[in-house]
């Protein structure tokens, strides 16, 4: 079975806690990667940064973060290149992020979306593949030389 990564803020902490053990359950391999205790002044940078990084480097396949919204968890992630992350709250969107865009994040707000749902989404997002179709792969390409541009602009600026 897959290595899924997971991370949350106190917003989606209890969803995240309920998602887990239902992947657990299914026979997914999963890396939590906090919060592993409710604290309602915790920041979802602390625990998403590290979940994007792992699915970045290859470390976990894929990666579901969560926060109140989905919406600055889906920020945070997108900071980190090589993530493709999407704040996803339909059924669509959770197969097509995956089948034509590579998406290799799934974002969604634990405050907006009840564990049901949540939880037919990210069975969705978790059993689609990339369709690797040419428009697709040129997209992808075109994404990730602008991360290159955007990585070498920021490392030519700290120099200055």
């Amino acid at each position: 079975m897959m290595l899924v990564g997971i991370a949350a803020d106190h917003g989606g902490f209890v969803l995240k806690t309920q998602i887990a053990e239902l992947l657990r359950s299914s026979g997914y391999e999963v890396v939590d990667f906090g919060a592993h205790q409710l604290n309602l002044a915790d920041d979802y940078p602390n625990f998403i940064i590290p979940l994007a990084r792992a699915v970045a480097a290859g470390k976990v396949e894929r990666g579901i973060a969560l926060c109140g919204s989905g919406v600055g968890a889906s920020i945070a992630a997108n900071k980190v290149a090589g993530v493709r992350a999407g704040l996803i709250h339909d059924v669509f969107s959770a197969h097509q992020g995956v089948e034509d865009d590579d998406m290799n994040v799934f974002c969604l707000g634990g405050k907006v979306i009840g564990s049901a749902l949540a939880w037919e989404l990210i069975r969705t997002f978790l059993a689609a593949h990339f369709s690797g179709a040419p428009r697709h792969q040129r997209r992808l390409a075109e994404l990730q030389a602008l991360e290159k541009q955007e990585g070498a602009a920021q490392t030519m600026a700290g120099e200055e």
